[in-house]
């Protein structure tokens, strides 16, 4: 994993849920963010701070912070 210094935390600033910069925006708000704004060029209207390292290092921290187990899922059919 590389360095995340764009991902800071700080109980002063929204309970200390990991943020871009210290921005108010949320780890979890750019990842439903680029869930919403599948077209980066829509996503980046939507949120012009938010740079491409941004994304690549919330996501990279959402990553390292699943859990990975196996989830089994029934089937409906």
């Amino acid at each position: 994993m590389t360095q995340l210094d764009r991902i800071t935390s700080d109980p002063a600033v929204l309970n200390g849920q990991p943020c871009i910069r210290g921005l108010r925006l949320t780890v979890r708000r750019v990842l439903e963010a680029l869930a919403t704004y599948p077209d980066r060029n829509e996503l980046r209207a939507e949120y012009p701070e938010l740079e491409d390292e941004d994304i690549r290092q919330a996501l990279e921290y959402a990553a390292a912070n699943l859990d990975d187990r196996i989830v089994e899922f029934r089937s409906t059919a």
